[in-house]
């Protein structure tokens, strides 16, 4: 009999990780010594079982959004018929990142071992210019590159979604969209997750009549109980029910985005929406311990840091140093810290860059960096350089499916900043995105995620930006195991890392691979970011005295994750149920559902 159960009926109180974790800290007074045995019980003990499901599990950060997905397995969609169907609702009950108007990566693994990515992310438009976000001096003009029209990049999310139902599902676009278009039509009542998404964002909403139109109650934040209903949108999901991706790109829609586009200050054209096209690409690969490990490839830098950071782990003995303890972390920072430098510099679009990826994925490769890591002493991130020996060289949304039959797709869609670049042309309902900040403004300087970036990805037009969004799926004897993603900016490649290295080393269950505080390293700046709890005040001071520096982080985002076989690897199925879902505490908004 099937025990499935959603992750909404298995909540604990929010904080209670922390005060588990929090009464713990001291535990541990040597590097390591009891630290790791003492967290993973701390987890175990703090996290709700998985969710378990016999037929199908979705995972997704919005709760109807899941339901949705889950209803389209039920009625013999595959996964990809789900994700599509996930899509679409997502820009409607999840408008901080769930868009029509921006862009994403769907990572697909088939039942019968093939597998593929799709790359529908955003493009510079056809007059973009590399220093368009400059002064008369060189200096980045703060605002320019996220927030207003000028921001925005060539949308590709309706295209994506197009491109995967046509070619590789097995539904009608009018049975994927028909529940988008009714939780638009006839709206969906707020719960205080959604209502606090929103309100993270009121002042700029207000500063835009459009928005404020949609997003705000009569000029006041929503408040949980209302409902949010957004009439333009369900119109022009109905336009694309009838007419498919043309009537968002060359019909009325496509008209009114190039219309406002124009009257503020941006750059998009009609000619930008009509080039606009999906990319298939194949996905980067590699081997961790006993599994096989397929994710995204450039533009996304994803899977290539994945890949890297994997290959210098895999030969530290991370299991028996244990979660938590100084010596694994110190090895976990270094490799971050290498395989973001590489990121930084030579990952970009490879229709314009030239990037060495199987040098960057390479075992040999790890081990030159392998060799170069001191076991006691932090690096330095000034003293890397890309390609050159030793190295020779958040704000998304994601959701993992798994279908009866085995089919797997994770994806990750985005308007990069919280409501992206907070702007709606007018009779669309459809928030646009500010991808544009995701280039090079000028390089060596950060962006809004604190990146240093190089020349790799400057902007040039019709162009897509560098990405660190990451849908993953692993694989071990031909068989899918753990399908993932994150949101988060350039946390997402570390927090995925680290879901990883907690099913696979640290043996935790898949909730509690996802419950656990996470730290983040980004090569510069050289510091690293780290959630409440993650490290005890003694491990603190061992890593310090290694010359490591760390500041406090707010939590990282939403984690999204299936774990096939058994709640953890090697353990055991429950009755009859193959899937295992985990929906992270930290959105307030999720739920993991199957059946």
């Amino acid at each position: 009999m099937s025990l499935a159960v959603s992750s909404r009926e298995l909540k604990i109180r929010p904080g209670l990780t922390d005060i588990i974790f929090g009464t713990l800290t001291g535990v541990c007074l040597l590097v390591g010594c009891v630290w790791s045995l003492v967290m993973v019980s701390a987890a175990h003990a703090a996290s709700v079982t998985p969710v378990a499901a016999e037929k199908g599990m979705v995972v997704t950060a919005q709760h109807l959004a899941t339901e949705v997905g889950v209803d389209i397995l039920k009625h013999g969609g595959s996964a990809i018929d789900a994700a599509v169907a996930v899509g679409y609702a997502l820009a409607v009950v999840y408008p901080a990142a769930g868009n029509l108007g921006g862009g994403g990566f769907m990572t697909i693994r088939f039942a019968d071992g093939r597998k593929t990515f799709l790359d529908f992310r955003e493009k510079a438009p056809r007059a973009a210019s590399r220093d368009m976000y400059l002064d008369k001096d060189g200096t980045i003009i703060k605002g320019l590159s996220t927030t207003g029209w000028l921001a925005v990049g060539v949308p590709g999310t309706v295209s994506g979604l197009e491109y995967a139902r046509k070619k590789y599902g097995t539904m009608t676009l009018k049975s994927l969209i028909e529940p988008a278009i009714k939780l638009a039509e006839d709206g969906f009542s707020l719960e205080q997750g959604d209502v606090d998404m929103l309100a993270s964002a009121t002042e700029d909403l207000r500063k835009v009549p459009a928005t404020t139109e949609i997003f705000l109650n009569k000029g006041q934040p929503f408040a949980a109980g209302q409902r949010l209903v957004q009439p333009d949108l369900a119109g022009t999901l109905r336009l694309i029910r009838k007419h498919g991706a043309d009537s968002f790109y060359k019909g009325k829609t496509g008209a009114a985005i190039v219309k406002a586009s124009r009257a503020g200050g941006g750059i998009i054209d009609q000619e930008d929406l009509d080039r606009y096209k999906t990319r298939e690409l194949p996905p980067v690969e590699c081997d961790y311990r006993s599994y096989h490990v397929i994710s995204a490839p450039p533009p996304s830098s994803g899977g290539v840091a994945i890949c890297e950071m994997l290959n210098i782990l895999e030969e530290y003995p991370l299991r028996d140093l244990g979660w938590g303890s100084a010596q694994a972390l110190h090895y976990e920072i270094e490799a971050m810290r290498h395989a973001f430098a590489d990121r930084n510099g030579l990952v970009g679009d490879p229709d314009f860059v030239g990037i060495p990826i199987q040098k960057l994925i390479d075992k040999g490769y790890a081990a030159k960096i392998r060799d170069t890591i001191k076991p006691d002493r932090a690096g330095i991130s000034g003293d890397i350089r890309q390609g050159v020996a030793p190295h020779e060289g958040s704000n998304t949304t994601h959701f993992s499916i798994i279908d009866d039959a085995g089919n797997a797709v994770s994806m990750t869609v985005t308007l990069n900043d919280w409501f992206g670049a907070k702007v709606v042309a007018s009779g669309t309902g459809v928030l646009m995105n500010d991808e544009m900040d995701d280039f090079t403004s000028n390089p060596g300087a950060a962006n809004s995620y604190g990146f240093v970036q190089g020349d790799a990805n400057a902007i040039v037009p019709g162009k897509t930006p560098r990405s660190s969004m990451t849908p993953t799926i692993m694989t071990r004897d031909g068989k899918p195991v753990l399908i993932l993603g994150t949101p988060g900016g350039s946390r997402i490649i570390t927090t995925v890392l680290q879901t990883i290295l907690n099913v696979v080393d640290f043996q935790m269950n898949i909730q509690e691979a996802v419950d656990v505080p996470r730290i983040h390293h980004q090569w510069m700046p050289d510091v690293t970011n780290m959630e409440r709890y993650a490290l005890s005040p003694d491990t603190s001071k061992v890593l310090e005295s290694m010359g490591h520096r760390f500041e406090n982080s707010e939590p990282t985002n939403h984690v999204a994750a299936i774990l096939v076989g058994a709640p953890k690897l090697g353990g055991k199925a429950i009755g009859r149920n193959r899937f295992y879902g985990a929906n992270d505490p930290r959105g307030g908004t999720g739920q993991a559902l199957g059946y």
